[in-house]
């Protein structure tokens, strides 16, 4: 029963992560594409309010219950399929680092060009276009963790 409970809350804890960040990055990238500053100063008020309740909570949780689990169903480190998803999982995260760093300027940005009632400055582009670069290598690293993570591929 207990390898059950620890793989349903890496399951969930999994879900949440990729969910927060599908979806923290589908609305502040469309919300900054409608060039609605007051929008965008409250939708970045939010992603950035997201990734710290659920992503940061979820990217200590995954790989705590993830090696539980490993210990649990007495799974090697060094087997292929956990060290890709290590590895990619580690990708993911140094992509995220940089990007909650990006928003939180970029929130501050917009708050700034709302109180003056203003446009948002050329580096508010220029972070937004660094915040998608970095948002595309991890969405595929964990596209491909959850992939590994079902398949186990042997």
């Amino acid at each position: 029963m207990e390898y059950l409970i620890v793989k349903w809350l890496h399951i969930l804890s999994s879900t949440l992560l990729f969910g927060t960040g599908i979806g923290s990055a589908f609305y502040m990238l469309f919300t900054s594409l409608s060039r609605d500053v007051r929008a965008i100063a409250v939708v970045s008020r939010y992603v950035v309010l997201a990734d710290w309740l659920f992503t940061a909570s979820t990217v200590v949780i995954q790989p705590l219950s993830g090696f539980y689990l490993m210990h649990l169903a007495g799974i090697a480190l060094h087997t292929r399929w956990i060290a890709w998803s290590i590895v990619l999982y580690l990708v993911a995260g140094a992509c995220w680092l940089p990007v909650l760093w990006l928003q939180l300027r970029m929130r501050d940005m917009a708050a700034l060009a709302m109180r003056e009632a203003g446009a948002l400055p050329a580096q508010y582009w220029r972070f937004l276009r660094i915040w998608v670069l970095l948002g595309i290598p991890a969405f595929i690293a964990l596209v491909v963790v959850f992939y590994l993570m079902v398949a186990k591929p042997v």
